[in-house]
């Protein structure tokens, strides 16, 4: 059970998420606020397969520009697990940052707000009341049965394999576990058992193997490597790169 926390507790919590990294970092709204440029209601990002197409091209057209070749030549399937892993990472990252830190930060896609961005993580606004106290670990398993679930689905019916795509959900919670790990010592163990906690959804069955912070390694890629076949990349947790 969450309830609400002093406007202090709450502002701290924002500060100590800044502090994990710009993956972590949330702005807060009041809720019912006008929408002002440059800032967008997430959901029609993440609730239109139109707008998630578009998204995808854009990521692909700035894949092309750093490998200086034209869009064509970046394949669709690569675009598209880059771009899902860049947005469930950006999603998942503060919730379990808040989860480590005690805290519980509700996710409501129906309210939150984006800027577009290419090229790293995208500034996320969140409605006030998302912060609470609580069990933080009980509203990242919402966001990661809710919002990153429907990504999935959606991104999968574009023709890219729903194993690359879970493998990348589970690279991404590892990562945001690994990332405060590193910026904080003192919560890597809770960090750690958030991980874990997430990484028992039915859906990342078999796309990883070892522990969050613990040899964690996942079962499959996100493509990235396809980007350069002759001289490949491998991310350092990829089954590939072993």
């Amino acid at each position: 059970m969450t309830r609400a926390i002093p406007p202090a507790a709450g502002a701290r919590l924002l500060a100590d998420l800044a502090a994990l990294g710009p993956y972590f970092a949330v702005d807060v709204h009041r809720p019912g606020s006008p929408v002002r440029p440059p800032w967008q209601p997430l959901s029609e990002l993440t609730g239109s397969p139109g707008a998630l197409a578009g998204r995808i091209g854009e990521v692909r057209e700035r894949l092309a520009a750093a490998a200086g070749c034209p869009a064509a030549a970046v394949e669709f399937r690569v675009a598209a697990s880059i771009a899902q892993l860049g947005l469930c990472a950006r999603l998942l990252s503060p919730a379990l940052g808040a989860a480590a830190a005690g805290r519980a930060l509700s996710i409501e896609v129906a309210q939150a707000r984006w800027v577009p961005a290419l090229g790293g993580p995208f500034r996320l606004s969140l409605a006030e009341e998302a912060i609470a106290a609580g069990p933080g670990t009980a509203a990242a398993a919402a966001l990661l049965a809710g919002p990153v679930t429907q990504i999935v689905r959606t991104v999968e019916a574009m023709a890219v394999s729903p194993r690359v795509l879970w493998g990348n959900v589970a690279s991404a919670v590892n990562g945001a576990a690994t990332m405060i790990a590193a910026a904080r010592p003192d919560l890597a163990g809770r960090a750690a058992e958030t991980a874990a906690a997430l990484l028992g959804h039915p859906d990342l069955a078999g796309t990883y193997q070892g522990r969050p912070l613990r040899g964690f390694r996942r079962r499959n890629c996100c493509l990235i490597y396809r980007l350069s076949p002759e001289r490949p990349v491998y991310c350092g947790d990829c089954v590939l790169g072993q």
